[in-house]
């Protein structure tokens, strides 16, 4: 250890005898004399400091202790963690100590149980601080304040004096932020990156103490491009190496611009540090990276793998139920024709991912933000959709057949052909499309962490996502000898075809309902119109234009009649469908939850009030949100759970455009939604990430307890 740690001991054995008495004043006040049950209040605890004495905040650097509040509150009261105003940094010979002078004013959030009776409740504090000049002394105090629960809420007198010292706390970083290890040290040192976004002034770092070693030395600032890089060294206790820095980022002290930021990210390896410039990437849940190239390799297997769990997601069986029918069918033919068919469907997959990946990078040059699944947001693509997953199903049904071109039997063989390739890449396109709704394991984070990067990088990985969704169905065409362990061709396939329909236009139905937000509910049934009107036209075509012997002509005119009156008066004249009303969602879901709508603020408000968070950043054309939602959230454990620990849960509705939630969703390398966390109480500590994929309530209750401290 450094001489600072011999120092820092000298100081606390030998000087606190130096003098009897403290010169600091400490007092205790609410900010409301009057609150009723089931609410919060915020109760503050003033340090008052003789010139040229200070105290210690909550990570006192080298040397000092931090203040520590002991509370004695009435049954049903509780206390959360305590909110710190931003420290100074002073420098006493090598020693470098984060302290508060003057007045210091630490906020600490209490809440009142519902059941609490109306009357007046005494609050006590033991507060514990070490105040330093030249010599240090230990100081404690008891103090009281009193509250009335009733029916009203009534600021307290010095209510201002507690929101003024509100506007000093720091709030959490609004920026990314990543840290990692810039070297590979020894036992006894090791130099640590801190590394965001910023427009400039000069920055100072505030790490939060950790238990694994001490922080030691001056951070050193750098910059790095258009970010800035703050370098600090650790020497651990036992050689044991943090895994996660919190702390704060603190631009322009001591100016009128100051402005302070909390921040806590996991710490990254080394390699990744030296290649993007001193630090990882950023993220909000704990990571081991072990080089740039393995994470990068990673990212890319779990864009595999992501796509590859695609294929047993519910918004992707119906093609899977298509793609086995046609395995049968194919059974009997020529191997290398069965090969072609795979690898046709595969090149419709991945034309349609290469298609998303280009909508993403003209999204990014545009400036807005992409994200997996965004086009379900338009209400156009949503009725385009609905009308074509319907028009499958009526396929399936046997309504109409589809061929390209005429039916001479003679070249039956060959538009046979022609048919079986065209749908097999129609396939392909039609898996991609269904497949957006939903995300799996791996593929949120990898396509995360692809958006961040260059072009080309965006397009490999989409491709790669699309191999893992092709995947199956090109090896089995590709090893024909594999689909004899299927059913022979027979009679049951008519059936099997028909049944098919149904799964299908299930898919078609879910579709119609995501565009009534968008449309609203008095025009929606248009749209039910004009499917019942493109349904019919559907049958006419089938019945009177591909089976007739003649007069298919006054079957086109019927056919063209019916779907232009579909078309043009139900879709452009009633539905207005490509003008859709301008629409938000304005008031929070309905549900066993009472959810509040999502920001950064309510986040802030309610974390500072000291209950803990659950923000479920969700879409009404999510079928992973909507699963998880079912099953792991507004289910009776985790609502029970949710009660007992008073925690807020909050909202984040990504069903319409929103560029703060896909800011949000960047912020924690995820590609779109589901984005489920749980915030603890405490500011300083990160939230908990649930899984990208489907998860279980026990995980849910898990992140809960774990937020709570529990």
């Amino acid at each position: 250890m450094k001489m600072t740690s011999l120092l820092a001991c000298l100081i606390f054995l030998g000087v606190f005898s130096s003098r009897a008495q403290t010169s600091t004043r400490v007092r205790l006040f609410p900010d409301a004399s009057e609150t009723p049950p089931g609410t919060n209040f915020t109760a503050a605890v003033e340090l008052t400091m003789a010139p040229g004495w200070h105290t210690y905040w909550r990570s006192p650097g080298d040397a000092g202790q931090p203040t520590k509040i002991a509370w004695t509150l009435p049954p049903g009261f509780s206390a959360g963690a305590i909110q710190w105003p931003v420290p100074e940094k002073l420098i006493e010979e090598d020693l470098i100590v984060n302290a508060s002078s003057g007045v210091a004013t630490l906020l600490i959030p209490v809440s009142v149980e519902a059941g609490v009776a109306a009357g007046r409740y005494d609050l006590s504090a033991k507060v514990s601080w070490l105040e330093c000049e030249k010599s240090c002394i230990k100081g404690t105090k008891t103090v009281t304040a009193s509250i009335v629960v009733g029916p009203n809420r009534t600021a307290s007198p010095e209510s201002e004096a507690v929101a003024l010292a509100k506007a000093k706390i720091p709030p959490p970083a609004d920026f990314p932020v990543s840290a990692a290890w810039i070297d590979s040290g020894d036992a006894t040192n090791r130099t640590l990156s801190v590394k965001f976004a910023s427009t400039g002034g000069s920055w100072d770092l505030f790490p939060d103490r950790n238990s694994e070693g001490a922080w030691s030395g001056r951070p050193q600032l750098e910059k790095s491009g258009s970010d800035t890089v703050i370098k600090v060294a650790f020497t651990p206790f036992e050689k044991e190496w943090p895994t996660n820095v919190s702390g704060l980022l603190v631009r322009d002290v001591k100016t009128a611009g100051s402005a302070a930021f909390e921040f806590s990210v996991p710490i990254a390896s080394v390699a990744l540090a030296a290649a993007t410039g001193g630090a990882g990437a950023a993220s909000d849940t704990p990571a081991e990276v072990a080089s740039e190239s393995n994470s990068f390799l990673g990212y890319l297997v779990g864009a595999f793998l992501g796509g590859l769990i695609l294929n047993i997601m519910p918004c992707v069986l119906p093609v899977i139920a298509l793609k086995i029918l046609g395995f049968v069918g194919q059974a009997s033919q020529n191997p290398g024709r069965v090969r072609t068919m795979g690898l046709v469907y595969g090149a419709g997959v991945l034309a349609s991912f290469l298609a998303l990946a280009l909508l993403v990078i003209g999204v990014k040059a545009a400036g807005g933000t992409a994200s997996w699944g965004m086009q379900f947001q338009n209400p156009k693509f949503l009725v385009a959709m609905t009308a074509l997953v319907v028009l499958v199903s009526l396929n399936l049904f046997g309504v109409f057949e589809v061929v390209l071109g005429g039916g001479a039997m003679q070249s039956a063989s060959d538009l046979a052909g022609k048919e079986g390739l065209a749908g097999a890449f129609f396939n392909g396109v039609l898996a991609t499309l269904l497949a957006t709704p939903c995300t799996a394991p791996f593929l949120g984070v990898s396509l995360g962490f692809a958006l961040a990067q260059p072009s080309l990088q965006i397009v490999l990985f989409f491709l790669v996502a699309g191999l893992g969704l092709a995947f199956p169905y090109v090896l089995l065409c590709w090893q024909p000898a594999w689909l004899r362990y299927l059913p022979k061709p027979g009679n049951w396939m008519v059936s099997f075809k028909v049944a098919m329909g149904f799964p299908v236009l299930a898919t078609g139905l879910w579709l119609f309902t995501l565009t009534t937000s968008h449309y609203g509910a008095d025009r929606i049934l248009w749209l039910a119109l004009f499917l019942v009107t493109l349904s019919m036209a559907a049958w006419v075509y089938g019945r009177f234009v591909q089976t007739a012997r003649s007069g298919a002509i006054s079957g086109w005119v019927a056919f063209a009649a019916i779907l232009a009156v579909g078309y043009f008066w139900f879709l452009e004249g009633e539905l207005k469908w490509r003008q859709p009303p301008s629409r938000t969602r304005t008031t929070a879901h309905s549900g066993p939850i009472n959810w509040e709508n999502w920001s950064t603020d309510a986040v802030q408000r309610l974390r500072q009030s000291g209950r803990p968070v659950l923000v479920d950043f969700t879409a009404d054309w999510c079928t992973t949100c909507q699963i998880n939602k079912r099953r792991a959230i507004e289910v009776k454990p985790v609502i029970e759970k949710i009660q007992a620990l008073n925690v807020a849960p909050l909202i984040g509705d990504f069903s319409f455009e929103d560029e703060k939630i896909a800011a949000e969703l960047k912020r924690f390398k995820r590609a779109g939604v589901p984005l489920v966390l749980v915030y603890p109480a405490d500011i300083s500590k990160p939230p908990v990430v649930l899984p990208d994929g489907v998860f279980s309530p026990s995980t849910m209750i898990a992140a809960l307890e774990n937020a709570a401290g529990r």
